[in-house]
Order: C-alpha cells, then sequence, then structure tokens
C-alpha cells in the first residue's frame, strides 16, 4: 500500500512538474505574440495600449484555463502528435470565440481583430514549440537493446573440411554473379575458398538469413551485401560474430568514400563538382550521423547507399570483436578478410557520433574526467588504434601515428590551428583543469609512463598548456624529463611556474608555429 501512494505521489508531481513548465512556455509565447502586434501598431492610439494590456493578460489566464481544461498541457511523452495539435486548436477556437462574444459588451471599445491575431500569432507558434516536442521524442527514441553476448570457449568448427559438388558450385557461382562480376567472383573463390562446404555465402541483405546460419558450422562467412546498405551493421556483425568458431573467417564489402568523392569530382565541371559533392556529403554522410536526423534518415531512406570510410569500416569490425586480415580493391567496391578475434563488446549497439565529443582521462588523485574536443577523425577511430599503431611502426609522443589516415580533412585544419581543443575551454571552466600543466592522458597513454611519473603527475590538476609545446621533446625519454621538470618547478612554485611556462609557451607559438597534436 506504502508502495502504491508513493507511485500516484510521484505521478502526480510528474504531472504538476510538466504543467508548470508548459505554463511557463506559453507565458513567453503570448509575450512574444503580444510584442509583435505592438509593432505592426494595429492599435493606433496609444492612450489605449493599457487597456490592451489588460486585455492580453485576461485572453492569456482564458488560454491557459481552457488548455487545462481541453488537456493541452499533457506530457508530450505520453500524447501523440495530433491529439495535442487538436488541443490546441480547441484552445484557439474557443478562445477566439469567447472575444467576438465578449469584447463587444466592453466599454473601452476593444478591437476584436486586435485579439485575433494575437491568439493566431500564438497558435502558430505554439504549433512549432509542439511540433518540436514531437520531433524530439521521435528523434531521441533510437535506442537498440543491447545483444546478448554468447559467453563460449574453445568453439570449434562442427563440419567437415570437404569440396563441393559441381551443383553446390553452380548454386554458389549464381549466388555471387547477381551481386557482382564474374572478375569478384574468381577473386572470391581464391580467397575466400568457395569451393568448401566449410565457406558460407550470404546474398540477401536481411538478418534473418544470418539467423539461419547453425553456430560453427562454416569456417568461412562471405557476406555479399555492401555495408553501405545494411541499416544495422553492428548487429549483423555482432551475429556474424556468434556464428563463427574460433579465428573464423568473415569476408564482407564495401564502398569508399573516397571513390564516391572522386567520382563527383571527375563527373561535373570544376565549379559545380564541389557544390554537389558537399550536398551529397551531407545527406550520405552527416545526416545519418546526427541525433536529431538519425531516425528520420534510417526511417525515410531505410539506411541504403551511405557514405563510409575505411576507418568506420574497420573500426566496426574491432568493435564487434574481429580483426583485418587483409583487403582487396575490386574496382569501386573493397573486399575485406577479417577472422574472429573475441567478443564483440558488450556495450550499445549503436552509436552516434557528433562534432562534439567527450573523452576519458586521468586527472589529479587518478581520479576519471570527461574532456570535451572537436571530433577530428571518422567514426569508430578509437577501436583501430592499436592497428594504426602496429602499421605504422608505433606511435609519436604526441599518442599519433606519424601518417594517421583516421584523421578527416577538417580534423587536420582543427588541430594545425588547435581549434580542436577550444571546447576544453568547458573543462577549465568547470574547474577540471588549469590553464599551464601537464596535458590529461588516456588510460592507454598513461600506463606508458613509469610508476614515479604517474604518480607525479596526479598531485596536481592537468593542464590546457603543456611544457611538450615549449621544451619539443621528440623521444618519450626527453617527454619524460619535460614534464617531471615542469611538476618539479610547480610543486615548488605554483604561480610563479605557472606564469613562466604561459609566456614560453605564447612566444614558442609565435615564432615556432607550434600547433595542436
Amino acid at each position: 500500500m506504502r508502495n502504491f501512494l508513493y507511485l500516484c505521489a510521484a505521478k502526480v508531481y510528474d504531472i504538476r512538474k510538466t504543467m508548470f513548465k508548459r505554463v511557463w512556455v506559453d507565458i513567453v509565447i503570448w509575450v512574444l505574440a503580444v510584442l509583435l502586434c505592438m509593432l505592426w501598431r494595429w492599435v493606433a492610439d496609444k492612450s489605449e495600449i493599457v487597456h490592451y494590456w489588460a486585455l492580453f493578460g485576461v485572453l492569456l489566464l482564458a488560454w491557459i484555463l481552457i488548455g487545462w481544461a481541453v488537456q493541452l498541457y499533457r506530457s508530450y511523452k505520453i500524447t501523440r502528435l495530433w491529439q495535442s495539435l487538436l488541443s490546441m486548436l480547441a484552445d484557439t477556437g474557443i478562445l477566439i470565440g469567447l472575444c467576438y462574444w465578449l469584447l463587444p459588451m466592453i466599454p473601452y471599445q476593444l478591437s476584436p481583430r486586435v485579439a485575433t491575431w494575437t491568439i493566431w500569432i500564438v497558435a502558430a507558434l505554439e504549433f512549432f514549440y509542439i511540433f518540436a516536442e514531437h520531433y524530439w521524442k521521435y528523434a531521441t527514441n533510437m535506442t537498440v537493446p543491447v545483444m546478448k553476448i554468447e559467453q563460449r570457449q574453445n568453439a570449434q568448427v562442427t563440419r567437415e573440411d570437404r569440396p563441393r559438388s559441381t551443383n553446390s558450385m553452380r548454386s554458389i557461382r549464381q549466388s555471387v554473379l547477381s551481386v557482382t562480376t564474374e572478375e569478384d567472383y574468381r577473386m572470391l573463390l581464391e580467397h575466400a575458398r568457395l569451393d568448401t562446404v566449410q565457406t558460407k555465402v550470404i546474398c540477401d541483405r536481411d538478418n534473418f538469413s544470418i539467423l539461419q546460419v547453425p553456430d560453427y558450422q562454416y569456417m568461412t562467412i562471405v557476406d555479399m551485401t555492401l555495408l553501405n546498405d545494411m541499416r544495422g551493421i553492428n548487429k549483423r556483425l555482432c551475429m556474424v560474430n556468434q556464428k563463427l568458431p574460433d579465428e573464423g573467417r568473415y569476408v564482407c564489402c564495401y564502398r569508399p568514400q573516397e571513390y564516391m568523392k572522386q567520382k563527383f569530382l571527375k563527373k561535373y565541371p570544376p565549379i559545380l563538382r564541389w557544390i554537389f559533392y558537399s550536398f551529397y556529403f551531407i545527406h550520405k554522410r552527416v545526416v545519418p550521423r546526427l541525433l536529431l536526423t538519425s531516425r528520420l534518415y534510417y526511417d525515410v531512406n531505410k539506411g541504403r547507399k551511405r557514405m563510409l570510410s575505411k576507418t568506420e569500416v574497420f573500426g566496426r569490425l574491432y568493435y564487434c570483436g574481429f580483426e583485418v586480415d587483409e583487403v582487396v580493391p575490386m574496382g569501386h567496391i573493397e573486399y575485406i578478410f577479417a577472422h574472429r578475434h573475441s567478443q564483440p563488446y558488450p556495450l550499445e549497439q549503436l552509436k552516434l557520433y557528433g562534432p562534439l565529443i567527450k573523452l576519458p582521462r586521468i586527472c589529479k588523485d587518478k581520479k576519471i574526467k570527461y574532456f570535451y574536443k572537436f571530433r577530428t577523425m571518422h567514426p569508430y577511430a578509437e577501436y583501430i588504434q592499436k592497428y594504426v599503431f602496429d602499421a605504422r611502426g608505433g606511435m609519436n609522443i604526441a599518442d599519433k601515428s606519424d601518417d594517421d589516415w583516421r584523421i578527416t580533412n577538417w580534423g587536420k585544419f582543427l588541430r594545425k590551428y588547435w581549434l580542436d581543443e577550444l571546447p576544453m575551454l568547458i573543462n577549465w571552466f568547470k574547474g577540471d583543469v588549469k590553464l599551464v600543466g601537464v596535458r590529461p592522458l588516456s588510460k592507454t597513454m598513461f600506463e606508458t609512463y613509469p610508476a614515479w611519473l604517474q604518480d607525479k603527475r596526479t598531485l596536481s590538476k592537468p593542464g590546457l598548456i603543456p611544457p611538450f609545446y615549449i621544451d619539443h621533446p621528440d623521444t618519450f625519454e626527453e617527454l619524460f624529463a619535460s614534464e617531471d621538470k615542469y611538476l618539479t618547478e610547480y610543486l615548488a612554485h605554483p604561480v610563479r611556474t605557472d606564469f613562466k611556462y604561459f609566456f614560453l609557451t605564447m612566444r614558442s607559438i609565435l615564432t615556432r608555429k607550434t600547433h595542436s597534436a
């Protein structure tokens, strides 16, 4: 009984809170509508403006009372758009009818036209507000349930390896040629071993075809559906991961973003090519990534013909438990040969990437704080950091490889002029960092430091301006010495040391053109 009463009280509180918020929104809308009417000077006689202000106050009170009666103030989370719009129209119609009925009885000779136009302006503003509320509910209701990842050990292939029959090979060839060319088929025949019964070829875009594959019976799964046309890429990759045995191979294909770019640059004249490509890029690359447009894009376009970068494709594979072995380009399509390495990440299966990101960093007293930056890399770049560093011969002291293809073109521009670090000013205002100090590090980078320097770094807050930009170290040993020198001086004389390093950094930026790592 006590729990029931508690739930009822919480429900009443939520209703009252929602209604209070909507009433304040309507007050703001009415003030804006009245100001617009005053600016349009429908009230020519300034001596009577005070009477109209009184009229507007009465109309506002009537609007709120009628809105409460017609359930205009119900939460948008539990009502449909058409219900909210009907309530708004009912409120508008009743209030306009009252104006034409009651205003002629008032001795001040107030014009019903002024009141009517004010109410219609309020209704228009109210429509946009209601639509925005419900669209927000629609756009943000795109959560995907976390897949149940099976925990397994030593899952071996159960099907015996033997050659396919002639009829089976003929069927496989027809399936592959229905979606690609003879040249691609011959490449797959050689690289993916299509001639063995341990290889499964899937040409269906529907995920149901993956569910029908028995567990651990196939050593290789060849997926002929372009990743660009899949609506739930991560979900499909995780399903394949569960069907494959340990070290099982997965072959997928995609159309690279760079191909589409070159296609536009060759097809159109110099002036128009960048205009057309920019619109295409926004439609196929940016819109599917934004919070407010992602669900609308997938509902309308079903996720087809998206632009995918090499970084994103590789990152998704590693995120879902695969490691890339080989990439075979075939015209405008690239085939990726990967093997199952581990379980997929046990996190959400849907990731949206916006221009602003939060990165976990180790700060004072070894506390983890999230730092804001502008995104300079393609989506899923964080999952292939080790792959890129190993392919490029390791990382440098800036925690970047010398030729990092994960960085976008605009990302290079942002890093060159420090623009990517501007959002860290939010952390400065919050008190997470000070102006000068050692830079906040990721867990991976922090663990490369010697234990004594790890302890020394966490005695003070990190900073926006590190000593790295003054000493310009070339090796990790020089970096450790640079930070140790700064920390020793700072712990002895905090204010004097930060002033010194600040002005030295400004001189370094102006004379040596230091830029963001």
